[in-house]
Formats: structure tokens, sequence, C-alpha cells
């Protein structure tokens, strides 16, 4: 049934008549797809991994390409380096752009969610995230390959559409005027205010904000994305509302559940709040928190990573 369905989609489109992409595409799947010249394939693994083997016809742009600094990798790079970056890599607003990264644990998904995530805002509308990353594909003993691909620069200019975007100041005024539902995708520690990440000033969460931690989008012991089915039933598990917006530390993790709820479970107005703990706790103004621990456990925590920094 899969290859006939397949093999539709590629009569579909070879005639005019093209599917939209499937967000989650399992490496069976994404393979007869390749001969597709509209077909790009960005593999966001570091260039050492890329260089060993690869999807044949895949171009490479890390995954810090993608990322801001190093204050708060979860800012955006600028316009003009978002722009340079999907020019060198031949895409258009035609390109079915398919991201692969290693597919080694559920956090490195995040990492395809979050390019995924970029490209959508610059105005691509066909994307898709490879399923289990290399490691389905090599399970799946498909073909792979060491040579690298020269691609013709485009001259795609896009500009970065903010719908799926939350800033600071529109959280601030969501906080305020308990209007959206904020989603905390970080496991329990940091939710609970346990741990927090090494940039961000204070531990805790937004206030009024649930949980749904980004590892339950996965089958049980693997990086496998669950099927739509099932990701309507996590999507479940918390409130829904006219608004959502996703954090975490850095916008990585809530990339997973940006990904999750609006691509999969198909749930609208969802947006990511791409600073994310780190961003909100850097505001200049005291930030409104939950969950934050008392201020001896604080100072606490302040003067060990001092001297972890010192150490190291």
């Amino acid at each position: 049934m899969n290859q006939k369905l397949i093999a539709a989609a590629l009569l579909l489109s070879s005639s005019g008549w093209a599917l939209a992409a499937q967000p989650l595409l399992a490496p069976a799947a994404l393979s007869p797809l390749l001969k597709d010249p509209q077909l790009r394939v960005i593999d966001i693994r570091d260039a050492k991994g890329f260089a060993v083997a690869h999807i044949p016809g895949a171009v490479n742009a890390p995954y810090g390409q993608w990322r801001g600094p190093a204050s708060n990798p979860g800012e955006l790079p600028d316009q003009a380096k978002l722009v340079a970056l999907v020019q060198s890599l031949g895409l258009t607003a035609q390109t079915h752009a398919v991201i692969v990264s290693t597919g080694k644990d559920a956090t490195d998904f995040g990492a395809m969610a979050r390019v995924y995530w970029t490209l959508k805002s610059l105005g691509l509308t066909e994307l898709s995230i490879v399923n289990g990353g290399m490691q389905a594909w090599d399970a799946a003993k498909l073909p792979t390959t060491s040579t690298p691909v020269q691609v013709a620069p485009s001259s795609y200019a896009p500009r970065f559409d903010a719908r799926w975007l939350a800033t600071r100041d529109e959280v601030q005024q969501h906080v305020k005027l308990s209007n959206a539902v904020l989603v905390d995708s970080r496991p329990d520690a940091f939710y609970q205010g346990k741990t927090q990440a090494p940039a961000a000033k204070l531990a805790g969460t937004l206030p009024s904000a649930v949980q749904l931690d980004f590892n339950q989008w996965f089958v049980p012991g693997s990086s496998t994305f669950v099927e739509t089915a099932q990701a309507k039933r996590v999507a479940a598990r918390i409130q829904h509302g006219p608004d959502m917006v996703a954090f975490c530390n850095t916008g990585h993790w809530a990339a997973t559940d940006w990904f999750g709820l609006s691509e999969v479970a198909g749930l609208p107005n969802v947006r990511l709040y791409a600073g994310s703990m780190v961003d909100w706790t850097q505001s200049p103004d005291m930030p409104a928190m939950q969950n934050m621990p008392g201020r001896g456990e604080q100072l606490l925590r302040a003067t060990k990573q001092w001297w972890e920094k010192k150490l190291n």
C-alpha cells in the first residue's frame, strides 16, 4: 500500500497535481523522491559527519548556522545572514526542503524542527523532516555517498514572516492578559525550577505555563516521531486556546512542541518563543516567574556556575 501511495504521489507531481509535502517523511518514502529536481535535502549535521556519508544529493548547512549568538542561541540570526544561507543552498519558494540530522535522540529532533520552523517563516511551504534522521536512513539500508554536491545559488530573497514567532514583548502581554496558553517544553527539573540553562539568570517557568515535555512526542526508546493519531493524543494532554506559545530554554526543545502541535496535530495559531527562558530572564526588568527557587538557592547556584566557569 505504501509503495502504491508513493507511486501515486510521484505521478501527480509529474502531471502538475502535486500533493502537499508531508511534515514527516520516513526514509522509504523519501528515497524515490530524490529524483525530483525541486527537492533539496538539507543535512544539518557538522561538516565532518556529512563528509563521511550523506544522502545522495544532500547539501550541508550545520545547525549552528541557523542559531543565534552564544549569549542566547535561541535568538534568530539577522535577516541578511538567513537570506544568504538560503541562497547558498539554492532554495526558492518552490523548493521541497527536506531536513535531516543524526537522529540519535529526541533532542536532536529539535534541531530539525527548529530549521523547519525557520524555513517556514522564510516562506517555504513544501517542508519535511526525515523521521529518525540519518540513523533511520542507515537502518533502512538506503544508499549514502561521500561525494559533495555543488548547487547553484538562488536569488530568492525572502522576508521573515513572524506569524509563528512570539517575541518577549508579546509573551509579556500574554502573561499580563492571560490570553494565550504558554507551553513549557522542558523536562520536570527545568519546569519545577530545580535546574536552569547556563545562560538563564533565573530558574523557574513562565507564570501559568503548562508543561508538555518534548520527549512525549516520540515512540518510547527511540528518536522516531509518533504518527498523527498519537500526536493528537499527545496534544490533548494540555489545554488548548486561540493562541499557544511554546518555549523552553533557547527555543530548541520548544521547536519540537511547536512542530508536534502545529504541523502534525494540526492546531492553529501555535507560535514559538525563539529566545525562550534565556531571553526572558535576561530582561533588564525583573521578569515574572513561577516555580522560582528561594533567594538562598539562587545564590548557591550562581556561585556554583561561577566556579565552574572559572575552573574551565
